[in-house]
């Protein structure tokens, strides 16, 4: 009987369509076998191994746990056929996005593109490997039923090894250094693919700061100096920083702030690698929030060594002509002046800001991923350049605005020993001060150019990224 089910079940009228609801009505009967009107981890296990279906150890928790919205460890009908529904629907999207000729099926040599697109370059016995795990009926290639059937019952963590368009990518680089680290597959890993692409993200953010480096400038300029009594304007202040310095001017602390993304982006890595590590309750596998708890931890660690750079590039781009020769002069300077302690003003804020950056980062991009696949998606699981540079923009834009007040405070306690006059205060009572002076929007002052610097930033990152990965030859 269970196999005359397996039959009906993974037919070519069966699949997503008006007749699913039945097939998950009958499908559910036979799963639910003490008839309790709910299937648990056992009965998913038990029935799917006597349907002959196979799948990965763990993964009947998972579906349960992923379908349980009630949380009362079953899934009921309508909690079973929703989540077979989502699911479908993204094999679905995944099936013919690796369809490169819409013929119906996928055979090696579309596989073999599919990975190489994705910096991953295999043989072609290898690629017949991966059919042949699949391949039901013997001809070498793969069909949508024989897709289903092999992934139904399996997460879709499976699947986003293969293919990662959402990969939610750090090299959008928008001049902070709040975001969570990127992440690689074990491929990448074993066949060093990932040190390029940390390299090419390297390289696309040193061009994009260096690129907007006048509008960064202009931000740490209002942020330290604008007040209700001392207004200042875009136009009034790029003119009053050429007046002072030239042109030349508008690049102060650029070269600081371009020398600290490799030493950053090396220790973030390796402290994200690690912290997973101790996180994760499954080998190999790490949730949303184990990845947000490891990526802050790691934004953390890094932060912490190369924080000092932070603070020489804050004194940096808010100099005056002749006042420092350079990054080591201004180094000297602070140590003999202020002692050791110095280069740590402003840690605090700066630490505090990588909570809500990186977690409403993580959620917004999450959100929008989910809301376009949902709602716009149809033939294919890869959204494009433009809808992928969107949800990017968008996040960090977003975690850039709850964490802009503690970036505020930050640069002023990082400011405050190189001002004339300027009082030392703690984080609190600088706060207390620029909300009773200035009201709450006072914690906002230099945010316009600071939004208007996200969207060359991205696009620049994005442009310098793609062509640098050609070159090292991650992808063709």
């Amino acid at each position: 009987m269970y196999q005359a089910l397996r039959k009906f079940v993974f037919t070519d009228s069966h699949c997503v369509g008006e007749n699913s609801m039945k097939t998950y009505e009958d499908l559910f009967e036979k799963l639910d076998a003490n008839k309790d009107g709910k299937v648990d981890v056992s009965e998913l296990k038990a029935g799917l191994t006597a349907m002959g279906i196979a799948f990965s150890k763990g993964a009947a928790q998972k579906i349960v746990s992923s379908g349980d919205s009630d949380k009362d460890e079953g899934l009921d009908f309508k909690e079973f056929s929703r989540y077979l529904k989502e699911h479908e629907k993204k094999l679905l999207l995944t099936f013919k996005s690796l369809d490169k000729n819409n013929d119906g099926r996928i055979d090696s040599s579309e596989v073999r593109q599919s990975l190489a697109d994705l910096g991953m370059d295999i043989s072609k016995e290898e690629a017949e490997k991966i059919l042949n795990s699949i391949d039901v009926d013997g001809t070498m290639t793969i069909d949508w039923n024989e897709w289903r059937e092999h992934f139904l019952f399996n997460p879709a963590t499976n699947i986003q090894e293969i293919i990662h368009y959402w990969k939610h990518s750090t090299v959008l680089d928008i001049g902070d250094s709040l975001a969570i680290p990127d992440e690689f597959t074990e491929e990448e890993k074993i066949t060093g693919i990932w040190w390029r692409q940390l390299l090419a993200g390297a390289m696309a953010g040193a061009v994009s700061r260096t690129g907007t480096a006048p509008l960064d400038r202009m931000k740490v300029f209002m942020q330290v100096h604008s007040s209700k009594s001392n207004k200042i304007s875009l136009i009034g202040g790029f003119k009053q920083m050429i007046k002072e310095g030239g042109v030349a001017s508008l690049w102060r602390g650029n070269g600081v702030n371009v020398l600290k993304i490799a030493p950053e982006t090396a220790i973030k890595f390796t402290a994200y690698e690690q912290y997973k590590t101790l996180l994760s309750s499954e080998s190999g596998k790490v949730k949303i929030h184990e990845r947000f708890i490891a990526g802050s931890l790691a934004g953390a660690t890094a932060q912490t060594a190369i924080y000092p750079m932070e603070l020489m590039k804050t004194r940096l781009t808010l100099r005056k002509t002749g006042q420092y020769s350079g990054m080591f002069d201004c180094g000297k300077k602070i140590l003999k002046k202020e002692g050791v302690k110095a280069f740590y003003k402003g840690y605090i804020p700066n630490i505090l800001g990588i909570i809500p950056y990186a977690g409403i980062d993580l959620a917004v991009y999450e959100s929008l991923k989910n809301a376009w696949l949902s709602r716009y998606a149809k033939d294919t699981a890869n959204p494009g350049v433009l809808v992928l540079l969107g949800c990017g923009t968008l996040s960090s834009t977003c975690g850039q605005l709850a964490s802009y007040p503690l970036a505020l405070i930050r640069t002023r306690m990082q400011a405050q020993a190189s001002l004339e006059g300027s009082e030392q205060l703690s984080m609190s009572r600088l706060a207390k001060n620029i909300v009773e002076k200035e009201g709450f929007f006072g914690l906002y002052r230099g945010i316009l150019p600071n939004f208007m610097k996200v969207i060359p930033a991205v696009s620049i990152s994005y442009v310098v990224y793609e062509y640098t990965k050609t070159g090292l030859g991650v992808s063709k």
